[in-house]
């Protein structure tokens, strides 16, 4: 972990997203921080980096926004 002030919330989301994409089964093999993001010195959290995927995933993600 860096010195970066908001590390932890920013893992702490990419955490959580990385779970709830795979209590449905998804994966994001390139789901991580954004690592330009800790080039500056911003006052907010690190990007999330998302990545591609495929047709298939973004269909099962779209599939499990719309679930309620």
């Amino acid at each position: 972990m860096s010195d970066h002030a908001h590390d932890r919330e920013a893992i702490a989301a990419l955490d959580a997203l990385r779970g709830a994409l795979a209590a449905h089964g998804i994966s994001l093999p390139s789901l991580d921080l954004h690592l330009p993001s800790y080039a500056g010195r911003y006052g907010t959290p690190p990007l999330i980096t998302l990545g591609n995927c495929s047709a298939a995933t973004a269909q099962r993600i779209a599939s499990a926004l719309a679930k309620r």
